[in-house]
Order: C-alpha cells, then sequence, then structure tokens
C-alpha cells in the first residue's frame, strides 16, 4: 500500500511539512500549489528535497476551472494547464488533479465537458503527464463522481482519468457502491477525508471540518470496500482542510494521518475479506476484559499523602513489589501501586509532573496480539529491563508520554501478583469493586489524535463529544469504551479551565481523575466518611434542581444531600457520583454507581462538579485593614 498525504493537510514550512511527513512513514506527498508557491524555492530543488526526503510526489494540485468554458476563457484554460505541465516536468511529478469547475461562466453538457478533457488528455500525453478528474460536491455542473466518471470515460484518453475523494462521495451521500462498476485502471488517485455529521454548508464543512479517517463520521471504510473491489492499486492520499490540524503540530498530525490509512485498509480487509488490500498482516482489535492496574510515580516525601488518600479510599497495603520501591494497594478488583523509584520511566514521570498516574495495565484476551497491533498502528513500543525472574510486560506510550501496559490471564503474564509481587490478602474496605473509568486531559487540537490511537488500537467505540461548561470557558469531552476499558478525554480550550489549570500545574500529565466503582454508593460514602474521606462539597441548590428534574423522593434527595452525592439518570438507568476534594496538582478521585445499565459519565453534573471544585480551590481571601 502506497501512501500520501497533501502538504495542506499540516502546518509549516514546506521543510517542517517534508520532514513531518517522512518521519510519520508515507511514500509520497500530494504537493497543494500554495504550498509550492509560498516556499520560494525553484521546481527542480523542490523535486530535489522530495527524493532526498525519500518521498515521491504522488499529485501536483488543484487545477481549477477548466471544463465547458466559454471562448476566450476557454484558450486561456489551456494555456494555463500547458504551462502546469511544464511545473510538473520540473517537480517530477506526472500527475494532476483538475476539479470540477465552479466558474460562473462555465457551460454543462457532458460531451462538452469530454471534448475538453480528450483534448487536455493529447496536450498533457506531449508533456508525459496525466490528468485526473475530480467531482467537487458543490461543483457547478459536475458535483458527483458519477458524472466525473462519464467525462472521463466519454472523454476516452488513456492520459486522462478519475480522481476519487472521500468526502466529495460521502459528504454529499451519494452511495459510494456506485464506484464498483468503475475500471480500477481508470481510477488514478484516492484521496481519503472523514468528517464530523454536522449539517452545513459542503464547501465550509470541507474547508474547515475534514479529518483524519476514523476521526469523524463519514462511512470511509465503506467508500473504500468500493475502491478496493474496482482493483485500483494506486496510492491512497489524504486531503485534510482543518483549521485545528493547521495550527497543530506537523509530525504528531502526519502520524496520525498515517495511523488512520493503516486502520482503515485494516478494517475494510476485515470488513471484507476478499477484497484485495495490499497490507501486511497484524492481528485484529480486541476489546479490553478490564483495567488490571493503575500506577503512581510519587516520591518518598510525597507518597504518604497519596497513601492516606487511599486509605481514605478503603484500600490497604496488600503486596510488594519483589525487587522494586513499589507497593500494592488494593481493594475488591481495584489495584492501585504506588511506586517511590527515583530511577527509571516512573522516576522520569514525577520529576516531569509531580505525583502523576504513570501507568495503566489492561488486562486483554491476548496481550502480545494487542502489542503486534498497537506497534503496527504506530504506537510507540516502551521497552523496559527486567530482573531474573520478573515478568517482561509488553508496553507502548500513550497521553502525556503515560505507558500502557498489556497483561492476560492465558500466558505468564497472568501471573503477575504471584511472579513480581509477594501478596497478602486485602479487608473489604469500603465497598469499591473495580475502576470503572479513567479521565485524561489534554490540548483541545491534541483530543482527535488520542481518540483515533484509542479505537484504532482495540475495539472500541466512541461517543459523540460534549461541550462542559466551566466558569472560565468550554472543556470538550469525549468517551471512548472498549469492554473494560472506559476513558473520557477532555481537551481544555481555555487555560483558564479546571482542566486547563491541570495541564499547566502538572506539566502536561494524562489522567486528572479516577472514578472507582462501588455496589452501594451509600454505604460506600458512609464507610469513607469514617476513614476521613475528603469529599467534595456540593451546594443545596443543586439539590433543590434535581429534585424537580428527575422527581426524586425527598428522602433519596436527602441522602444524596448528607453524602455530597450527584445523581444522573438516562432511558436505561440510574446514576450516583461523589467526588474527592481536589489534591494538589488538580488530580481527584470520582466514586460511581451505574444501575441497571446506565451507560454515560453524569455529564450534566459536570458543571456544578467543577464550580464547587473551583469553590475549594480559591485562594484565601486577604482581610482588609
Amino acid at each position: 500500500m502506497k501512501t500520501s498525504i497533501a502538504t495542506v493537510s499540516i502546518s509549516g514550512s514546506f521543510t517542517e511539512k517534508l520532514d513531518a511527513i517522512a518521519a510519520a512513514g508515507f511514500d509520497g506527498i500530494e504537493i497543494f500549489e500554495q504550498d509550492f508557491i509560498a516556499s520560494d524555492h525553484a521546481p527542480q530543488d523542490v523535486g530535489r528535497m522530495v527524493r532526498e526526503a525519500g518521498l515521491e510526489i504522488t499529485l501536483f494540485q488543484p487545477f481549477r476551472d477548466f471544463e465547458g468554458l466559454p471562448e476566450p476563457l476557454r484558450a486561456r484554460a489551456f494555456a494555463r494547464a500547458e504551462r502546469k505541465f511544464e511545473l510538473m516536468n520540473q517537480l517530477g511529478t506526472d500527475l494532476i488533479l483538475v476539479c470540477s469547475s465552479v466558474h460562473p461562466a462555465a457551460l454543462g453538457g457532458i460531451s462538452r465537458m469530454a471534448d475538453d478533457f480528450a483534448e487536455l488528455g493529447e496536450l498533457a500525453r506531449k508533456h508525459g503527464v496525466r490528468v485526473g478528474f475530480e467531482a467537487l460536491c458543490w461543483g457547478r455542473h459536475i458535483n458527483d463522481h458519477r458524472d466525473a466518471w462519464e467525462v472521463v470515460r466519454r472523454a476516452d484518453h488513456p492520459n486522462v482519468g478519475l480522481i476519487l475523494d472521500s468526502f466529495h462521495t460521502l459528504g454529499r451521500g451519494v452511495d459510494p457502491a456506485s464506484i464498483r462498476s468503475i475500471p480500477g485502471d481508470r481510477i488514478f488517485f484516492v484521496q481519503l477525508a472523514d468528517a464530523p455529521a454536522i449539517p452545513m454548508d459542503l464547501l465550509y464543512w470541507s474547508r474547515h471540518f475534514r479529518n483524519m479517517p476514523g476521526e469523524g463520521d463519514l462511512d470511509v471504510s465503506g467508500f473504500m470496500r468500493a475502491v478496493a473491489a474496482t482493483g485500483y492499486d494506486g496510492p491512497l492520499s489524504l486531503e485534510i482542510f482543518n483549521d485545528q490540524f493547521r495550527a497543530g503540530l506537523p509530525r504528531l498530525v502526519a502520524q496520525d494521518g498515517h495511523r488512520s490509512l493503516i486502520a482503515t485498509m485494516d478494517k475494510v480487509r476485515r470488513e471484507e475479506p476478499a477484497l484485495p488490500v495490499d497490507l501486511p498482516p497484524f492481528p485484529a482489535p480486541e476489546q479490553v476484559e478490564r483495567i488490571e492496574f493503575i500506577e503512581f510515580a510519587t516520591s518518598e516525601a510525597d507518597a504518604p499523602a497519596l497513601e492516606t488518600m487511599l486509605g481514605a479510599l478503603g484500600f490497604s497495603r496488600a503486596g510488594r513489589h519483589v525487587s522494586k520501591p513499589v507497593t500494592l494497594w488494593r481493594q475488591g478488583g481495584a489495584n492501585v501501586l504506588v511506586n517511590t523509584d527515583s530511577e527509571g520511566f516512573a522516576g522520569s514521570s514525577y520529576v516531569a509532573h509531580g505525583t502523576t498516574v504513570s501507568e495503566i495495565a489492561l488486562m486483554m484476551p491476548d496481550a502480545r496480539a494487542a502489542f503486534d497491533r498497537a506497534t503496527a498502528l504506530l504506537a510507540r513500543p516502551h521497552p523496559q529491563a527486567n530482573r531474573e525472574g520478573e515478568l517482561s510486560i509488553p508496553a507502548i506510550r500513550g497521553v502525556g508520554g503515560s505507558m500502557i501496559r498489556f497483561l492476560d490471564a492465558t500466558s505468564d503474564l497472568g501471573r503477575i501478583w504471584d511472579v513480581d509481587f509477594t501478596t497478602e490478602a486485602a479487608p473489604p474496605g469500603a465497598g469499591l469493586t473495580g475502576i470503572d473509568h479513567i479521565a485524561q486531559t489534554m490540548a483541545y487540537d491534541e483530543m482527535l489524535s488520542w481518540s483515533l490511537f484509542y479505537t484504532s488500537i482495540f475495539d472500541a467505540k466512541k461517543a459523540p463529544m460534549v461541550d462542559v461548561a466551566d466558569p472560565a470557558g468550554l472543556v470538550r469531552s469525549q468517551a471512548v469504551q472498549s469492554g473494560g476499558l472506559r476513558v473520557t478525554l477532555n481537551g481544555a480550550e481555555a487555560r483558564g479551565t479546571l482542566a486547563g489549570r491541570f495541564i499547566a500545574d502538572s506539566f502536561g500529565s494524562s489522567v486528572q481523575h479516577v472514578a472507582l466503582a462501588t455496589d452501594d454508593i451509600f454505604a460506600t460514602a458512609d464507610a469513607m466518611a469514617a476513614r476521613g474521606f475528603p469529599v467534595l462539597q456540593i451546594g443545596a441548590n443543586y439539590y433543590d434542581d434535581v429534585a424537580a428534574r428527575f422527581g426524586l423522593s425527598a428522602d433519596l434527595v436527602a441522602r444524596m444531600h448528607a453524602a455530597n452525592v450527584l445523581y444522573d439518570e438516562d432511558e436505561r438507568g440510574r446514576f450516583f457520583q461523589f467526588y474527592s476534594a481536589t489534591q494538589p496538582g488538580g488530580f481527584f478521585f470520582e466514586i460511581i454507581q451505574r444501575e441497571n445499565g446506565y451507560q454515560g459519565y453524569g455529564a450534566p453534573n459536570a458543571p456544578f462538579r467543577i464550580a464547587a471544585q473551583k469553590r475549594g480551590t480559591r485562594p484565601a481571601a486577604v482581610p482588609r485593614r
């Protein structure tokens, strides 16, 4: 599979774009004409720079407003085209994209346009180049790939072919199955882009909201199944117009793009195994069975405060690592490690972020298969040195530089508590049963990247993105679930929000809070109160409102108020939650109870939780004199 990306898809100078695209592992680039003009490099130099980066120029684009023009505009269009063909010869590329005309003087008529392309094809042949015709979904006369194909078919010239773009087909609601009847050798190039389902003008939607395949709501894999069925074996390229990507880190966006192409084609071959897909084999996605443990990196000086909090949550010290300063705290099915090692990964995590969740271990059906899939999808492996007799646990780097480890119950990795730890039984504690979810906070422009990371590596689904109101601005939140792994991704746009302050105070740590599950939230709240748990105080106004919104009984509301418990419900069931006061650095715990299959995370309560947290962390008022 030859992969490519348009230079317009990422930010930076032309040189920075080249470096990022090459580092991400692409084979080629589409040169967007504006990027070439803005570079101030001679055409021959651009071609040389691309080749020295180990890339090829797969496409030069766009050539606009060509077909169906009356004279003298038609003659001028051919003159412009010839100049572009000469430029392509200097650049060292043989394919140009001609997008369907939006010129107000353009005339309709398939035959007229086919004649124009037949003549253009002959001009292209003389210069040793090819022409690809693409239907813009807002084109004046051609806005559907079926009509563009009819123009190409009637032009009947070997140097004229079709260019397909998933956005222009799917964004207009055209059934991609119609592509299957097009001969694969007449498709010269394929561009891919996804987009969120936002009803708006097609041109504006395309120019600002495209994203990588798998990051939006369009059926890009269905589009590619249709393309693969034709026998097309040319490049797969990304053409992404996105304001967020244009301001993002070039290497991160380029890597996401390459990952998205691999994941898309892997999905294609699994959805329709008979199709020819040029992609090395790697394991299928698996659902996570559960979060086996989380690990805090801390110091000997800071560990007592963390352990006091764990004790208030009802955890008990239940073991110790055989060779490292790591203690195991356990309650029900929840395992928490406290690592005070000043060396290695934990030591560097603490130095960088302070006390932080540095590792998450996931119990998988097959840990090594999960690791192989993750690395095939460009996740960065985390090699580690272990003493003789200790387990070598596959691991990759995750959000904020944290680590994700893979365990399973069918290999020696399932014996982690017997091999790497000395353990003892833990008392019942406060009734916690396990880790329900983790909340990871990041800059807003990283959210799509990490959503793609989870949904491509795991068999996972993402919930719609929601806006959470913080008094200092909006926070975007999106939940991703794969079996027993639930993650909420929270993107901070404003620095003054609670999420924005956490990023600043923790120097980019990822996990802002951990949610722990119970089957009886009121019993758990009472048990924790007796242990000195610092509960987040919720104001009385909330309880007056929630009683009216849901028609709750006075007794239930009184119990909730006394325990600072919040409430939500959906069509399936009920949801209760309460929080710890925010700890230094911005981290906090959440305790939840799900009833009858409730699937959410209490999002309607987030503004009230945030307001309470901000009240609890206000600096003391300066007394008046």
